[in-house]
């Protein structure tokens, strides 16, 4: 079974580059304290960290 990972928007990415706002909508998060539970791949954890200022990050329990 495929780990998970719970991503949740914190902070705005209003006055950030457009590549971390772009970033932002690819982890399909649209607003502040909206959640997404994702798979733990190599291209989602190199999203999370171009954007770690952002985010909050945690195991999901399913």
């Amino acid at each position: 079974m495929a780990l998970k990972l719970k991503v949740t928007l914190v902070r705005s990415p209003i006055h950030r580059e457009q590549s971390q706002k772009d970033t932002v909508r690819g982890l399909g998060l649209r607003r502040l304290q909206h959640s997404r539970v994702l798979d733990d791949t190599p291209s989602i954890r190199g999203m999370i960290r171009k954007i770690q200022h952002l985010v909050a990050v945690e195991p999901a329990d399913e």
